[in-house]
């Protein structure tokens, strides 16, 4: 009698291609690779049930370092390309891989409406606030006063926030980490991965080369407990290196403001529950910036929708199901019109 074994268990370097990984030397890339392949090795992904979706830049090479299936696209298109994938086989698990000039930039319309649809995708944003392939030019996330090759005299653009985007755009989930937090990166991706529905992560990420210590206000480890918020749900927003510090609303405003805890706790009342199903309090959360606020990690936000691949199959289904359906008559009802012979006679 043949016995079906379950295959065994896959450990993070079975999900490594046999590819050199091609990045400057200590790029934040590195550690976020290591993050993916130990999440996929941690929810039981399957090679042949994984594709990864990228687009163009730095970021964009993870498809030939990961050994699962993956579409290396064009500048900004990975979502609809991942979209386009997952409506074709909804059983797949769809990765999608940009920077924050190709999210943001060239493909801020795809990515807008992939968040609106809730199509059914991790999306990972790498954002290091520059553009890195092309040699420094500033990018839609990149500060005021930026210097680059193609803003000499300093970036004179506000910048775009991504979670703040995505909140905007209707996603139903939005989280953020650090490249070097390998930790708290793969608990995030983990809960995105668990999550039905457009799933977006922005990880903030050193450029070496070309926006070195660009987040060092808030990653540095001298700085890190002090001015950087991990919110959980049901848990207050309490921080710092003693967890003396914790958020609450501005008496009499809609706004956050830090307040000091007494040694015994004092104070800990006024302090804010975080709930990630409340999109009002993750809009608040996302807006914070170091140094004079903590910057918010973790899951911002979290309520989950109908999809748009469960929904787009439901429609099949019920018109599978229709009397009468006929594609032919369907082409020809309504206003239609016969085109007779040319010249007429």
């Amino acid at each position: 009698m043949n016995v079906i074994a379950p295959p065994r268990p896959l450990e993070p370097k079975d999900f490594a291609s046999d590819q050199e990984v091609r990045w400057c030397p200590g790029c934040g890339d590195y550690a976020i690779l290591k993050a993916v392949l130990k999440t996929l090795a941690d929810v039981g992904a399957r090679p042949e049930q994984t594709v990864f979706v990228s687009g163009i830049g730095c970021a964009a090479r993870f498809p030939y370092y990961v050994a699962t299936y993956g579409f290396h696209t064009i500048h900004g298109r990975a979502p609809a390309v991942a979209t386009g994938v997952k409506l074709a086989n909804p059983e797949l698990d769809v990765w999608v891989v940009m920077g924050d000039g190709d999210a943001l930039s060239i493909g801020g319309n795809h990515l807008m409406h992939v968040l609106r649809r809730n199509v059914d995708l991790q999306l990972l944003l790498f954002n290091n606030e520059i553009y890195g392939l092309t040699k420094g030019q500033y990018s839609p996330t990149s500060r005021l006063g930026t210097r680059s090759p193609s803003t000499p005299d300093g970036s004179v653009d506000r910048p775009v926030s991504a979670t703040l985007f995505a909140l905007g755009a209707g996603a139903r989930f939005v989280a953020r980490s650090v490249d070097t937090l390998q930790k708290h990166l793969p608990d995030v991706l983990r809960r995105a991965h668990a999550f039905k529905g457009a799933a977006l992560v922005e990880i903030f990420q050193n450029c070496i080369v070309y926006n070195d210590g660009v987040f060092a206000n808030f990653t540095e480890k001298e700085v890190a407990a002090d001015r950087q918020l991990h919110v959980e749900h049901g848990k207050p927003l309490i921080f710092g290196a003693k967890r003396d510090r914790g958020l609450r609303l501005t008496p009499g405003a809609c706004a956050l403001e830090v307040i000091e805890l007494g040694e015994s706790g004092e104070g800990a009342d006024a302090v804010l529950i975080h709930d990630e199903r409340n999109r009002i309090m993750a809009t608040m959360l996302a807006g914070l910036e170091a140094p004079d606020m903590p910057v918010a990690l973790g899951v911002l936000y979290c309520d989950p929708a109908p999809t748009l691949e469960a929904r787009v199959r439901e429609q099949l289904v019920v018109a599978a199901r229709t009397p009468g359906s006929d594609l032919n008559a369907l082409l020809r009802h309504g206003l239609t019109w016969s085109v007779g012979a040319w010249p007429p006679r």
